[in-house]
C-alpha cells in the first residue's frame, strides 16, 4: 500500500518540504532505492548522495533544510524518524492482508479470537487461548491452552507457547521461540543420586511491546512467574531461565543466557555471549560488554558504567589488568 509523504509526515511528526503527494511503499538503503522507497541520512556529507539517489524521498536533519531536488522529511532524529516510517509503511500493508483461519490450522472450539486475528497454516491453537485485535500468527504455531495474546502482534512461523503464558500488546515474537517451557530445576535425592524434578507451574507474563528474537527461549516461574519488562528487546538465540524479572527497555544481544532468579532492572543493556548466575542482580542503566560473566548472588550497579570481562568489572579497571598482564607476558 502506497502512502503520500503528507501522511507519514503526519504521523512521524517530521516537517514536510517539497511536493506531499508523492508516494512511496517502502525504505531502503540509499544505494538500492527505487522512486517508491525512503531513504535516510544522519550527517551532511552523505545527502548529496541521497538526493542524486533513485529514492523517492529523503528523510533528514535540519542540515537539509535549504536543499532541493527530492521531497524531504526534516527531523531533529533522521535515523528514528526513518524506522518509525517504516512501521507506517508495514502496518499499512498489513491493512490490505485478509483476516481469517486457514483451513490447514486447528483451533479449539472455545479459543477466543478477535474478527481482525489471521492464523496460518498448520497452527494449533488451545483451548481458552485468547488473540487479540489485529494478530498475526505465523504458520505451525502452537497456543497451548489459556494462552493469551494481546492485540497488534506478529507472531513468526513455528513458535510455541507453552500454557501460563500471557503476552501484551504490539509484540513481535520471531520463528522457533519457545516461550514459557520449564525451567532448568531439580532436586537431588542423597540415597539414589538421582535428580527428581521440581515443580515448574508459575507463569510467564510479556509485557507490550516487546520482540524477542528467532530460536530464543523464555522458561515460565518455577512456583511464581518470569517477567519480561515493557519495551524490551531481545535478540536471536538467547535464554532466559525461570523466575527472571526484566524490567523496560532493557537490550540483550544474541547467546547471552540468563540463570534462574535474576533481576535485571530498567534500560539495562547486555552485549553478545553475556553469561549470568542465578540470582544475580543488574541495576538500572548499567552495560555489560560481551561474553561479559556475573557470578552467582553478584550485583553490578552504576548508571551509565560499562562493564566488561569475567568476572564483569568496569571496563577500565579491567583494560589496565589486560594490560598489566601482557607486560608481565613480555617480562617472560
Amino acid at each position: 500500500m502506497k502512502r503520500s509523504l503528507q501522511e507519514i509526515a503526519e504521523a512521524v511528526e517530521a516537517r514536510l518540504q517539497g511536493d506531499g503527494k508523492v508516494e512511496v511503499e517502502g525504505v531502503a538503503s540509499i544505494g538500492s532505492a527505487s522512486e517508491y522507497d525512503l531513504v535516510f541520512v544522519e550527517d551532511e556529507k552523505y545527502l548529496t548522495r541521497a538526493l542524486q539517489s533513485g529514492a523517492g524521498a529523503v528523510i533528514a536533519g535540519e542540515f537539509a533544510a535549504t536543499a532541493s531536488g527530492k521531497p524531504l522529511l526534516i527531523s531533529r532524529h533522521p535515523k528514528l524518524t526513518f524506522a518509525r516510517a517504516a512501521r507506517f509503511l508495514w502496518d499499512g500493508n498489513r491493512e490490505g492482508n485478509d483476516a481469517g483461519v486457514h483451513p490447514t490450522a486447528v483451533v479449539h472450539s472455545s479459543a477466543r479470537l478477535a474478527p481482525s486475528v489471521v492464523v496460518g497454516e498448520y497452527s494449533v491453537i488451545g483451548a481458552d487461548a485468547e488473540i487479540g485485535e489485529s494478530t498475526r500468527i505465523g504458520a505451525g504455531c502452537s497456543i497451548a491452552q489459556g494462552v493469551k495474546v494481546g492485540r497488534d502482534c506478529e507472531i513468526y512461523p513455528k513458535v510455541t507457547f507453552y500454557a501460563g503464558t500471557t503476552m501484551g500488546d504490539r509484540v513481535i515474537v520471531h520463528a522457533g521461540a519457545v516461550l514459557g517451557s520449564d525451567g532448568f530445576g531439580y532436586v537431588r535425592d542423597p540415597k539414589s543420586g538421582r535428580y527428581e524434578k521440581f515443580p515448574q507451574v508459575g507463569r510467564l507474563v510479556i509485557e507490550d511491546d516487546v520482540e524477542i528474537g528467532a530460536n530464543t527461549t523464555i522458561d515460565r516461574g518455577a512456583l511464581d512467574e518470569t517477567r519480561i519488562g515493557q519495551g524490551t528487546k531481545i535478540d536471536n538465540l538467547v535464554h532466559i531461565g525461570h523466575n527472571c524479572r526484566l524490567g523496560q527497555n532493557v537490550v540483550i544481544a544474541a547467546q547471552t543466557g540468563l540463570s534462574g532468579s535474576i533481576v535485571i532492572e530498567n534500560e539495562v543493556v547486555l552485549g553478545g555471549q553475556v553469561g549470568i548466575g542465578e540470582h544475580a542482580r543488574i541495576e538500572e542503566g548499567v552495560m555489560l560488554g560481551g561474553q561479559g560473566g556475573v557470578l552467582p548472588n553478584k550485583v553490578l550497579r552504576g548508571r551509565g558504567v560499562a562493564f566488561w570481562g569475567t568476572p564483569a568489572q568496569p571496563v577500565r579497571e579491567y583494560l589496565k589488568q589486560l594490560a598489566a598482564l601482557a607486560r608481565l607476558g613480555k617480562k617472560r
